[in-house]
């Protein structure tokens, strides 16, 4: 069989502040995130399989990464550890994520990639995730850059 790879896309609404930025993304701001995920492999060679020529069942990536990204970051503030305030905020509102990392697009693509790549099941590998922060502009995080 050959190898395909297969897309699928996400979407959930963030905000974040880049602690020490020399510009306006220094203050807390908002995005609404749009994500795809590419997945590769070998799709399904059994004929008296249901899943027969299916690489992975949409619904199966998409409980995954919901699980491990959308439900965690969707309408979340994501600040970096030590930031004014992170601490005031985290303790008075809900779906506050401190992170170790400036919350850039950059640093969010390779942390999801960290998320789900062990998540996948057994054959299916992470091809990639493009991290759209605005309509005209992502971020990419491709599994043959970080071998």
């Amino acid at each position: 069989m050959p190898i395909i790879r297969i897309t699928k896309e996400f979407r959930f609404e963030g905000a974040h502040a880049l602690t020490g930025y020399d510009g306006k993304c220094r203050h807390i701001h908002g995005h609404s995130y749009i994500m795809y995920v590419t997945v590769k492999g070998e799709p399904v060679n059994d004929e008296t399989s249901p899943k027969n020529g299916m690489l992975i069942d949409f619904s199966v990536l998409k409980r995954t990464v919901n699980e491990h990204i959308i439900d965690k970051f969707d309408h979340a503030l994501l600040m970096k550890k030590g930031a004014p305030l992170s601490e005031e905020i985290s303790s008075e509102y809900g779906n506050v994520i401190i992170t170790d990392f400036q919350p850039t697009c950059e640093n969010l693509v390779s942390y999801m990639a960290g998320l789900i790549s062990s998540r996948l099941p057994e054959g299916i590998s992470l091809c990639s995730i493009r991290l759209y922060e605005t309509a005209s502009s992502f971020a990419e995080w491709r599994a043959e850059d970080n071998i």
